[in-house]
């Protein structure tokens, strides 16, 4: 493999996880709005702005190409989806029983194992034995730690900010009640379920060989996959929402005075949000074969990482004791040094 397309691959790779960290700080900026209100206009933006127009433009003859497709490889993208979607529901009702400390390092070491290790093991188990599978799994070890230490240093932070404060802007309404032990499942669920992402990926690839046989080039193939996987998760998302705030009986702050230019921010969360999973898909195809095992993971590295640095750049650090500082310190270079474990992992089964 080229140089050029590695470190190409690479980067888009980052730049992808980069957008998936910071697409939620929509959520900021929208007061008016409930986390229903935003989190559905920016999951319906993402489904209507993102990935149909971007199949249609870069994928010739996009109704001929699932025409040819197995259907099983269809099915697989739709389903993968769904679980995705659900998978993010249940991370809001995870954090939200369970704290964000256990919560999230729970939640994304599952992602992290279920959307690389686990397809590598069905696909390739031959290569878990092999030096590259072991410096995988040694990378998604120090990741694990690294989320473990960032997220005591959340805690902290949390802790002497506002006791009652939320960690993240991406967390759902807290749910009332929720014992703890079903708080862990919704956790677990919330792990393995938004790891199928990357299955959609993976096993949509018969998908992207009959766009690559209609004209798409290899980069843009993957679109045709997304297409499908977006719908389901996208639509998941926008009719839980729905159901939400029927119930709760906030349609009405959809037309609220002042919340036009709200619109405006859901279309950017959405761009963001489904055009970083595109991004990633776009670099993990340049980089070797397996791309889409060992590049998920540095795509979630990057996502934590700058979701914790637009956390320092817009005041949600200030006043925190200098103990939590260098703790977030310690976990964010366990962080950077599990991503160079990952791409060296790939570079020795390329």
């Amino acid at each position: 493999m080229e140089q050029g397309t590695y470190a190409l691959g690479f980067l888009l790779i980052i730049v992808g996880g980069i957008m998936e960290g910071t697409f939620a700080l929509s959520l900021k900026y929208t007061p008016k709005w409930d986390w229903e209100n935003t989190w559905g206009a920016g999951s319906l933006m993402a489904l209507l702005l993102v990935p149909w127009p971007l199949a249609f433009l870069t994928v010739p003859n996009l109704m001929e190409v699932y025409t040819s497709s197995p259907s099983g490889s269809l099915w697989a993208a739709l389903l993968f989806g769904a679980g995705w979607g659900a998978g993010g529901i249940f991370f809001g009702l995870g954090v939200s029983a369970v704290g964000l400390s256990l919560g999230l390092s729970l939640i994304m070491g599952l992602i992290a194992v279920g959307g690389s290790i686990v397809p590598l093991m069905m696909e390739h188990p031959e290569q878990l034995t092999r030096p590259a599978g072991l410096v995988l799994m040694g990378g998604i070890a120090t990741m694990i730690l690294g989320l473990s230490i960032v997220a005591q240093a959340g805690r902290i932070k949390t802790s002497v900010i506002d006791s009652g404060a939320r960690e993240t802007t991406q967390d759902a309404p807290p749910t009332v009640n929720t014992p703890f032990k079903v708080g862990l499942i919704f956790c677990v669920a919330a792990g393995l379920l938004s790891a199928l992402v990357n299955f959609g990926l993976i096993y949509g690839a018969r998908i992207a060989d009959a766009a690559v046989q209609q004209g798409a080039t290899s980069a843009n193939a993957n679109n045709a996959v997304w297409a499908l996987v977006f719908t389901s998760n996208y639509l998941v998302n926008v009719l839980y929402c729905a159901y939400l705030t029927r119930r709760r009986r906030i349609f009405r702050k959809f037309s609220e005075e002042g919340t036009a230019p709200y619109w405006g921010t859901a279309i950017f969360m959405g761009l963001l949000w489904a055009g970083g999973i595109v991004v990633y898909g776009m670099g993990a195809t340049r980089v070797g074969e397996f791309g889409a095992f060992l590049g998920f993971p540095i795509m979630l590295i990057s996502s934590i990482l700058a979701g914790n640095v637009a956390g320092i750049l817009t005041g949600e650090w200030t006043g925190t004791p200098g103990r939590a500082k260098r703790i977030m310190t310690v976990g964010v270079i366990a962080l950077v040094l599990a991503v160079f474990l990952l791409a060296y992992s790939n570079q020795l089964i390329s």
